[in-house]
């Protein structure tokens, strides 16, 4: 055991068979978890290991946990020095624990062999959890638009339920911040692009795994967000029948159509075929050129999905073989 200064005070290196670990002194002492510092008035906590098998992740937990280069890293990370940091975790029935921060940490662990992991208990009530859960979170260097969304989601909703409990006579005057104006405040995003974030909740599946891949841009997700779910899955066919993504000024022009019930594939396959600004070198083929390779049956739209389908099947063939 080796004693070690920092900014923490003096951490404890302590090796045992596959692990190393950097603890506080205090957590050798046993400093019990809800004993008040005499002094400060504060609360310390104490750090326990706790068996990974006794572990549950957070319910509707929106951050994802991906076999990454930076899970790669993390697990690099604990093999060479340990958890650093504990996971926060609060009791739930039947002797297991949810975690409230720290399923990276736990699933690079898990991968890693350890059978348990260094803990914080706190506990939390329903609401709460959900707040310590997605602030804990959001400060992540790297999040997708979709865990970015349904974070804000899940905090917007929670501060809306408490603001809608009865006040004390204490503060029955004070006025009221809007959940988003809070959330505004603490994460930095503005109270308008907070409101952006939650309504991309609203994307199906296959629309938001889109935006997270960056194939849709942010503000034209915002827009196709306002869709009904049966009109995104027909402005998916449309852009795969353009073979093209939706610029702002068109999903603002489809959203538009839905708001007066005049949308259609039809009209999506439309605008989702026009020249955008900076495709006029695109290339371009007359109805002349193409009706010599189809039934003259064929109209210009049944002509276009037939190509399609035929430099589909031909690049399957040539270039993913």
């Amino acid at each position: 055991m080796v004693k070690q200064q920092c900014l923490f005070g003096t951490l404890l290196s302590i090796k045992v068979p596959g692990r190393h670990f950097l603890v506080s002194e205090s957590w050798r002492k046993g400093v019990k978890m809800t004993e008040p510092n005499r002094q400060s008035g504060e609360k310390e906590e104490r750090i326990i290991e706790i068996e990974i098998e006794r572990l549950r992740p957070f319910k509707e937990h929106p951050f994802q946990v991906k076999d990454d280069k930076e899970m790669f890293l993390l697990q690099e990370s604990i093999e060479k020095y340990g958890i650093l940091n504990p996971l926060i975790v609060r009791p739930v029935p039947d002797g297991y624990y949810e975690i409230i921060s720290g399923h990276r940490r736990k699933h690079a662990a898990e991968k890693l062999g350890y059978r348990k992991v260094p803990v914080i208990i706190r506990v939390l009530s329903e609401d709460d959890s959900i707040l310590s859960m997605v602030d804990s979170n959001l400060h992540r260097e790297r999040i997708s638009y979709s865990e970015k969304a349904f974070a804000y989601k899940l905090k917007n909703d929670v501060l809306k339920r408490k603001s809608g409990r009865k006040k004390s006579q204490v503060d029955h005057k004070t006025p009221r911040k809007r959940s988003i104006d809070i959330i505004s405040e603490d994460c930095g995003d503005s109270p308008k692009q907070v409101q952006r974030y939650i309504s991309l909740t609203k994307l199906i599946p296959e629309m938001l795994q889109k935006l997270d891949d960056e194939i849709i841009s942010f503000c034209p997700a915002v827009e196709i967000a306002a869709l009904k779910e049966n009109e995104q899955r027909e402005l998916l066919k449309a852009m795969d029948y353009a073979q093209a993504i939706p610029s702002l000024s068109q999903a603002q022009r489809i959203k538009q159509l839905s708001k007066e019930k005049q949308l259609s594939l039809e009209k999506m396959e439309e605008i989702m075929c026009e020249v955008k600004k900076g495709e006029i070198t695109r290339v371009a083929f007359t109805n002349e050129q193409l009706h010599k390779y189809f039934p003259n049956s064929y109209t210009p739209a049944m002509m276009k999905r037939e190509i399609l389908a035929l430099l589909k099947l031909w690049k399957k063939e040539s270039w993913e073989s």
